[in-house]
């Protein structure tokens, strides 16, 4: 039980650090998207996409070379006294790497979907931009935003290739509730392996929820 509890902890932990990563990093990422053009939009968007179609083990080998003892990041960060390789600050980066596209995704498009026309009427009023981004863009697109956030959240839950790859399987370090499910199927431990699978679906389902229950209240703004 103790393992249980102590791989739920440290999953928990490593999705909402690199949840709260995501909100500030994709966010902004996905404002300049949405209401930005830019010679090499589409390609960025394209690179930005990629974690979500690459095999995780491929985005947990490309952060083995940055991140490495011999990575051209690893050894910039080595001088520094950081050492992300085996590690749940390595766990950390894997979750908001391989999460960032689903939060992305949906901010664009909620951003995409505020009508313009509140923005200028803020504007005329004498409203500066920051005033307009978080009084009238921020809040009309938040539904969207939120849905976003809670599908990353729930897919650092259940990351595993990358996280594997750069942070290991240490117990009580860095094995999180997904990693924990594969090494108690391989060491034949399968009422742990249940107990684990149950408590990630319990949770994943949760989100899953509060997602649907989020979009069936979103209604599209009208202007009158």
């Amino acid at each position: 039980m103790a393992s249980i509890w102590s791989a739920l902890y440290l999953s928990l932990k490593v999705a909402m650090c690199a949840t709260m990563i995501n909100i500030v990093v994709a966010l902004i990422i996905a404002y300049h998207l949405a209401h930005r053009d830019f010679k090499g939009k589409n390609l960025l968007d394209i690179f930005l996409t990629l974690p979500l179609v690459l095999p995780p083990t491929v985005m947990g080998y490309y952060l083995l070379v940055l991140f490495g003892s011999e990575g051209w990041l690893g050894k910039w960060l080595s001088h520094l006294g950081i050492n992300l390789v085996f590690t749940w600050q390595g766990a950390v980066v894997a979750a908001t790497i391989v999460s960032m596209p689903l939060i992305i995704k949906p901010a664009r498009a909620a951003f995409e979907a505020v009508n313009p026309q509140f923005e200028d009427a803020a504007r005329t009023l004498g409203i500066s931009n920051a005033g307009v981004f978080f009084r009238i863009t921020l809040p009309l697109a938040f539904p969207g935003i939120l849905a976003g956030i809670l599908m990353a959240f729930a897919r650092c839950l259940g990351e595993f290739g990358a996280t594997l790859m750069i942070a290991g399987s240490i117990p009580g370090k860095t094995q999180t509730l997904s990693i924990a499910v594969y090494e108690a199927v391989q060491a034949g431990k399968d009422t742990l392996a249940n107990e684990l699978v149950l408590l990630i679906s319990v949770i994943c389902m949760v989100i899953l929820y509060t997602v649907q229950r989020l979009g069936t209240k979103h209604k599209p703004q009208r202007l009158r």
